[in-house]
């Protein structure tokens, strides 16, 4: 008896098999399904990652996503994240793998090879640490493969953060048959761009903060800069005053003040002080602009209000001013220029000295002339051995003296044109004639200055101007016991 073999499928006539899914065409369609799934699959991978990038503000939990995203898109068995750091450091900061079997081994060849890049770093001299770090980068990939060896087939690429390589990305797979094509590199180098925005949004926002934390810093210091310079004039028998600064930065190195010359003075308070007792006027600049110019306006400010407590003529008090800070001034290499004046209503003298300040301007009622109130004197820190030299000047009802620094005579505009000492000069003459008060006198004197720079500048420099006018009425009480 002869066994017939039965057919092991359905067939037609022709002897081929009839079912759609044993056809060409449905093979055709079931590839094209399965690459649309694929593709489905890694846009809305791509598009998660977007949307972390938007929306997680830890750059750390965005970094944890970035070895399993790069994975996952090729296919591959893992991702390791690798980050330089500033100071030299390789670090592994990420790793993910598809499966744990193989993971150990894989951290553990990544952690020799950014250890063998450190080295690198710490070996290399000051002098050539950007050529040798440029090299160690570039050998990272070599250690990478050396590490793993040749059971994984391994794809890198940079992580470039404003033109610099800041990192490398790397994907690998164990499967014999994996093959690196052009797409696959495609959508690594794509994460890592993702990443690259990552770190420079984090930095961004970190660098953001600290100028918002030090613009509060500023304005801060800035307040207790206003508050030390005068809130409130003197009251002094026979003088109005007028006097305001304009920072170029928030924090200035301009400096003006009006002193109490005895502890009497400072006890008592203001509405029981004598009009006629004697008072010190004093307006500086510091050398440079900003916090350091302004620390050292402070410290300037102090040690001048303890030393004409001691009652020094002019000249002595810059003369000890010059010595106490000669060493902090010279560390620093800022100095200091000062004007030194003390005033004595019942004489109506102002003895005064200069260490290399602007001239005040002195314009005299009576003859309507202008005058340099100036003596011979090094700036403040310059020279331990310089000497200062003290002069007299008497005042006449009318008259008019004006302190000021240079940022108000350097002011430029917009064709280069510097304000100068001779328009003060001719602007100080019309504004003493025609204003009949010190702040009428200063306002004029800014808004000239304002008019000359141009509605849309401002002074580069701090700009300070203090007005003393000796009133035209005055009747002078004298003082008795």
């Amino acid at each position: 008896m002869t066994t017939v073999p039965m057919p092991s499928g359905p067939s037609d006539a022709t002897g081929q098999d009839p079912r759609p899914e044993a056809t060409p065409a449905f093979a055709l369609r079931e590839l094209v399904a399965r690459l649309q799934r694929e593709q489905y699959k890694i846009q809305d991978l791509l598009s998660s990652l977007g949307f972390a990038l938007r929306s997680l503000n830890n750059l750390n939990q965005f970094l944890e996503l970035i070895p399993m995203i790069a994975s996952r898109v090729t296919d591959a068995t893992g991702g390791a994240l690798v980050l330089f750091r500033p100071d030299g450091q390789v670090r592994l900061e990420r790793m993910h793998c598809q499966s744990n079997q193989h993971c150990q081994d894989v951290k553990m060849a990544l952690e020799a090879a950014t250890r063998q890049v450190t080295a690198s770093f710490a070996s290399a001299s000051a002098d050539s640490t950007v050529t040798v770090a440029r090299s160690a980068m570039t050998s990272l990939d070599r250690y990478v493969h050396r590490y793993l060896g040749a059971d994984f087939q391994i794809f890198g690429t940079p992580i470039i953060v404003r033109n610099g390589e800041r990192g490398r990305l790397y994907v690998f797979s164990r499967d014999a048959d994996y093959s690196w094509s052009e797409t696959r590199q495609k959508l690594v180098r794509l994460v890592a761009d993702q990443t690259s925005v990552a770190i420079e949004n984090e930095e961004l926002t970190v660098a953001l903060r600290q100028k918002e934390r030090l613009g509060r810093e500023l304005e801060i210091g800035a307040e207790i800069q206003l508050q030390l310079l005068p809130r409130q004039f003197p009251a002094i028998e026979g003088i109005d005053l007028a006097a305001r600064c304009h920072t170029a930065n928030k924090v200035g190195g301009d400096y003006y003040d009006f002193i109490p010359t005895t502890y009497g003075q400072l006890r008592q308070p203001k509405t029981q002080q004598s009009a006629l007792a004697p008072w010190s006027f004093a307006i500086g600049d510091v050398m440079g602009k900003g916090v350091p110019a302004g620390l050292i306006m402070t410290m300037v400010r102090g040690m001048l209000r303890a030393e004409v407590l001691h009652g020094h003529a002019p000249a002595q008090i810059l003369q000890h001013l010059n010595h106490v800070m000669h060493t902090d001034l010279e560390n620093s290499s800022r100095f200091v220029t000062l004007f030194y004046g003390e005033y004595d209503p019942q004489s109506r003298q102002l003895a005064y000295s200069n260490a290399a300040h602007n001239p005040p301007f002195l314009w005299q009622a009576a003859t309507n002339t202008v005058t340099r109130l100036d003596t011979v004197g090094m700036l403040l820190g310059l020279d331990m051995e310089t000497h200062y030299y003290e002069e007299r000047v008497q005042l006449q009802p009318g008259d008019t003296v004006i302190y000021y620094t240079d940022g108000f005579t350097d002011a430029a505009n917009a064709k280069g044109e510097r304000f100068d000492e001779d328009n003060l000069i001719n602007a100080l003459q019309w504004a003493c004639r025609n204003r009949h008060s010190a702040q009428e006198i200063l306002d004029y004197l800014f808004d000239l200055l304002k008019k000359f720079l141009g509605s849309d500048r401002t002074a580069e420099d701090d700009v300070t101007l203090v007005v003393m006018r000796v009133k035209p009425e005055l009747q002078l009480r004298l003082f008795q016991e």
